[in-house]
């Protein structure tokens, strides 16, 4: 008998792909190509890059940037000190937690980028290259060089997947882009964040309030853009900046100090956003934040609703009406068919508590639904409310609601003698009327934020998470889900209603036209919806910073005219595409759709 026997197999030696950068430059030299060509963009911006004033910004004077040119020069400063930063400069390295190369790339590819989208319109909008003066030859040869020296950074590639040779030529081109798509994933991919520093909770406290004033002094900047081109440019600076922070490991460091002193965060943002009336020398632009703030407040209560209950409610600005409509009634407004005024404290209760019954009235026999289902009863009710209204005109119907002219002349609020339609001295500072009803949507605001906080952290809250993963599994649990769907509807509804009240007497007139599933302006259920899944479902400030962005991108981009819709849906579209978890996600749903990610330790009971 013979033993037949087989060596054993060697171990092949898998491809972990190159160490090298994307542009053929020695990565010595693309460091100090992209440290000195930011730090050439900050110079090319005190001088002039145009010959004519007729560009919005007057790019015509040396030694003083303005416009676009402060824009640049804010994405210059941030490239010049994350390559200051990769060069292990003391006194920077708190900049880069996770490394500095991956956040040099972005903040390069900003700087680049609203760089030449200026020198761009000048020349579409002034008639050629010929106007441009040598600073604007400069930003653009500086910022070029900036950005192509940065992706001259090495990284680690990933390895090739095999080609099927049996492929068609048209799967060939995808596995030609997927690879690509993997290698440029991977030059931007941050390094593993440094362990954090233990401070002091005096200076963590600091730290959150630096971030907030940070982020009052942007939204402020971009809310006070004053032409189109201006507007573009801050999306850009803003978006690549954030990013590059996010790369360095910033963000992550802020949201964690945020975690640990919640009450503090939420202390702070709202007094932030108590001191943006105060930073305003008119009442302008506290009318868009009034309105950004209902919009957001609104968004909130539907989030209880889709983000934690995970019911799809497509008609539930109808909510929102129906406080509204309620308030309207009670407000001793003319058009009003009952000639009664309460006081504002009663006819938000009872803006609340109706739409609460209507919440009640609508689920109870609906609820049992899931799914698409629920969704198309929703989507119903929300026009059933709609033509409603509108027909009570004393014609198609019983005259309650004024129909298509709906309920005018609504009277501004008194409360305590304080008149929120006149303009007022606080500390020296004057506020007209959108600012005095901004800070009381502000109070509006935060009760609601305290209201999904608590109710999140609840016992409540973790059924609703728990139907929201499993519905089958949950009710093999133990847990009555009509009832608690139910709960979820009722409140996000008494909240919609609660701010309906405030709008009332914002906008003078409530009509049906207000309340549509779709429309241009927001608030409507559509944008409600986008609100909360692009913000990112689940959380408190996902809502609020997608209805403000949702409210403020239209606003800003009429100058597009037929092809508003169209640029705000493509936008939508990309950011679902490569960022479907939302802009500030709940950490639970980040993980089910990057599976890659590294899980916390430990998640909070939402999840987030």
């Amino acid at each position: 008998m013979t033993t037949q026997t087989t060596a054993p197999e060697t171990p092949r030696k898998v491809d972990t792909g190159k160490h090298a950068g994307l542009i053929g430059i020695p990565p010595q030299i693309g460091r100090a190509l992209a440290t000195g060509g930011g730090a050439l963009t900050i110079v090319s911006t005190f001088l002039a890059w145009t010959w004519t004033s007729e560009f919005p910004g007057d790019l015509t004077v040396y030694g003083y940037p303005g416009g676009l040119q402060v824009l640049v020069l804010i994405g210059g400063l941030l490239t010049t000190l994350f390559g200051l930063a990769s060069y292990g400069v003391k006194g920077l390295r708190w900049l880069v937690p996770a490394g500095a190369d991956s956040a040099l790339k972005m903040a390069a590819l900003g700087t680049f980028t609203t760089a030449w989208y200026t020198i761009i319109a000048i020349a579409v909008q002034l008639g050629g290259l010929v106007n441009l003066e040598p600073g604007g030859y400069l930003v653009a040869l500086t910022s070029l060089a900036a950005l192509l020296g940065a992706y001259a950074l090495p990284f680690q590639w990933p390895a090739p997947e095999p080609v099927d040779p049996e492929d068609t030529n048209w799967e060939q081109f995808l596995h030609y882009l997927r690879g690509h798509r993997a290698v440029l994933k991977a030059a931007l991919a941050p390094g593993t964040p440094a362990p954090a520093r233990k401070l002091p909770a005096y200076a963590e406290i600091l730290v959150i309030v630096a971030a907030l004033a940070l982020g009052l002094i942007v939204f402020t900047y971009g809310i006070g853009t004053e032409y189109d081109e201006l507007f573009v440019g801050f999306l850009i600076t803003a978006g690549f900046g954030f990013a590059a922070a996010a790369k360095a490991g910033l963000v992550g460091r802020v949201s964690a100090l945020t975690a640990k002193h919640r009450n503090v965060t939420m202390i702070g943002a709202f007094v932030a956003a108590a001191a943006f009336p105060f930073t305003q020398s008119d009442d302008q632009y506290a009318t868009i934040g009034v309105y950004i703030l209902i919009f957001a407040t609104v968004a909130l209560g539907l989030n209880i609703v889709v983000g934690l209950a995970g019911l799809l409610d497509l008609g539930y600005v109808a909510f929102l009406g129906v406080g509204a409509y309620t308030a309207a009634m009670v407000s001793g407004s003319p058009s009003s068919p009952f000639d009664i005024q309460l006081p504002f404290w009663a006819s938000a209760l009872l803006g609340a508590a109706v739409a609460m019954v209507f919440g009640v009235v609508i689920g109870a026999p609906t609820l049992r639904l899931r799914g698409d289902y629920l969704a198309i009863v929703t989507l119903g009710f929300g026009e059933i409310f709609r033509i409603t209204v509108l027909n009570m005109d004393g014609t198609s119907g019983p005259d309650i609601t004024n129909g298509s002219n709906g309920i005018s002349s609504i009277p501004n609020l008194n409360i305590l003698g304080f008149d929120f339609g006149q303009e007022h001295t606080i500390a020296g500072f004057t506020i007209a009327r959108f600012a005095n009803y901004f800070l009381l949507m502000l109070l509006i605001t935060l009760v609601v934020v305290i209201v999904f906080r608590r109710s999140s952290d609840s016992r409540i809250g973790r059924a609703w998470i728990a139907i929201r993963e499993d519905e089958t599994a949950a009710l093999a649990m133990g847990i009555n889900g009509f009832r608690v769907k139910l709960i979820a509807f009722a409140l996000g509804a008494a909240l919609a209603g609660l701010a309906g009240t405030v709008q009332a007497h914002v906008t003078y007139t409530v009509t049906p036209e207000q309340y549509q599933f779709a429309h241009v302006v927001p608030p409507n259920s559509a944008f409600l919806l986008a609100a909360v899944v692009l913000g990112g479902m689940g959380t408190i400030s996902g809502p609020l910073v997608g209805a403000a962005l949702l409210y403020l991108i239209p606003a800003k981009l009429q100058f597009l005219g037929d092809f508003q819709l169209f640029a705000f849906g493509l936008a939508l579209v990309l950011l679902m595409r490569f960022r479907p978890e939302g802009l500030i996600p709940n950490r639970r749903r980040q993980l089910e759709f990057h599976e890659e990610t590294e899980a916390p330790t430990v998640l909070s009971k939402a999840g987030a």
